[in-house]
């Protein structure tokens, strides 16, 4: 059964299952799952818990699969979990974790509670994957996307009795708040329960989150990316800075905008050949998030444009490579700059008249 992570606490105040599979990307949110597995697991006398991380080739499998069936003299039930943190069981991880999965059926003593990574389409269609899905509840935990952030942070404080100001005033202090916690949830809930430990539950006006609140963005090259296509120049600018304040390297930061602009390159040639938009974007691996900027923009680039851009990318791949080029910056990141200027203005959507 897959069960998305929103709708977890619901399904436990349901009934509770005798196996559980938590996997994701997000260690704030991974941890909060399986917190909430084991808090209702308590509640129900499962009173003893061990642990086991599969930390390379040579992990015994064994104790795992009799864990499940050896009870201490002061425990009726108890809880098992099973740490993958590669997401990777091995070839003898394999066959126990479907045994584990087939023995977990019927088994109201133990819980088993298996906590992995974020998984690929090929491992979550893998035969051990699938006999836990099949036998147990598998939970995706879905990273929060930067346009959701806001509105996160504000359902979290209001669970500690905490709100900003109503109007454009709240909504520039989420803003704010967001813009310092990018890409770094775990920060952002310990800057919000910091606010819980600072001021008295109530509105919280933008000088009091502005002061308390530290600037412990996580730049992400790929978010980068996503921001470029999305033309937000002024949050380009600013993960710029904080990439190359962070000592990115970059050839990296190169490689992630002139492999954007290759791919919006190929899928353009695609349609100029006939193919529709839906299908070259598969055929070019351009999906999730990518995919809708990739739809939203290439109908407004030009094959002018993009070979323009093609140019530009050729012109910093010398300069972050140490070759000088002319009309360019000499510095790799001013470089950078300018080329995801060129491409972010390119996808910006156009200012109504």
């Amino acid at each position: 059964m897959q069960l998305p992570g929103a709708q977890l606490n619901n399904h436990l105040q349901k009934g509770l299952k005798s196996l559980y599979t938590v996997h994701g990307d997000e260690p704030l949110l991974v941890q909060e799952a399986a917190d909430a597995i084991r808090a209702t697991a308590r509640a129900q006398g499962f009173t003893e818990r061990t642990s086991h991380t599969v930390s390379g080739a040579h992990f015994d499998w064994s104790e795992v699969l009799a864990a499940g069936g050896s009870l201490s003299l002061f425990a009726d039930k108890q809880i098992v979990e099973l740490r993958i943190p590669s997401g990777k069981p091995g070839k003898e991880g394999s066959p126990a974790i479907q045994q584990l999965a087939e023995s977990s059926q019927g088994n109201d003593s133990t819980l088993t509670l298996v906590i992995l990574p974020k998984l690929d389409k090929m491992t979550r269609t893998g035969a051990w994957f699938t006999a836990l899905e099949n036998c147990g509840v598998t939970v995706q935990v879905d990273p929060v996307e930067r346009a959701a952030l806001p509105a996160w942070i504000a359902q979290r404080l209001q669970a500690q009795g905490q709100r900003v100001l109503a109007g454009e005033i709240g909504q520039r202090t989420l803003a704010f708040f967001a813009d310092r916690v990018e890409g770094n949830l775990l920060a952002a809930f310990q800057e919000i329960q910091k606010l819980g430990l600072l001021y008295p539950q109530g509105e919280l006006s933008f000088e009091q989150v502005e002061s308390a609140v530290l600037n412990v963005a996580r730049y992400d090259v790929f978010k980068l990316s996503e921001a470029v296509l999305g033309g937000q120049v002024a949050r380009v600018q600013r993960m710029l800075d904080g990439l190359e304040a962070e000592g990115e390297a970059a050839v990296l930061v190169h490689y992630t905008l002139s492999e954007d602009i290759r791919s919006l390159k190929r899928v353009k040639d695609a349609m100029q050949a006939g193919r529709p938009l839906p299908m070259a974007l598969r055929e070019q691996r351009v999906w999730g998030v990518k995919e809708r900027l990739f739809e939203r923009v290439l109908p407004r680039l030009s094959e002018v444009a993009l070979s323009n851009l093609l140019h530009s990318a050729h012109q910093v791949d010398g300069i972050v490579k140490g070759i000088k080029q002319k009309d360019w910056p000499a510095d790799a990141w001013q470089s950078l700059h300018r080329l995801a200027m060129q491409l972010c203005q390119a996808c910006a959507v156009p200012a109504r008249g």
